[in-house]
């Protein structure tokens, strides 16, 4: 199974790199990021770096807020989750204690 593993990661992340590579190697002219809409040329609210610098910037910021929305979005059933759990400590804890009180029984009686 582990070698299964390592066989899908692989078919996975050697394509992908090969992409991202020729993506940077294509994109690899200046560009300016100018950060002022209202004077472009302004060089203090301004940056320049190769144009995949900012592409690649771009898929990773896409990508956090992408992650940050999910995880946001299913925190209702990580709530409950650890209520159920909390609930099913509590029968555990609850059913030991009968099992307990009763000498010589190993298991609940048979209805």
């Amino acid at each position: 199974m582990d070698k299964l593993k390592k066989i899908i990661s692989l078919l996975i992340l050697v394509p992908l790199g090969i992409v991202l590579i020729v993506l940077a190697v294509a994109n690899r002219q200046m560009a300016i990021l100018a950060l002022n809409p209202f004077r472009p040329e302004d060089s203090v609210l301004s940056v320049s770096a190769p144009f995949f610098v900012f592409l690649f910037l771009a898929v990773l910021i896409g990508m956090v807020i992408g992650s940050a929305a999910t995880w946001w979005s299913q925190g209702k059933y990580r709530k409950q989750a650890r209520a159920e759990a909390r609930e099913a400590v509590k029968w555990q804890k609850e059913h030991k204690a009968v099992l307990a009180g009763r000498p010589g029984s190993s298991q609940l009686p048979a209805k």
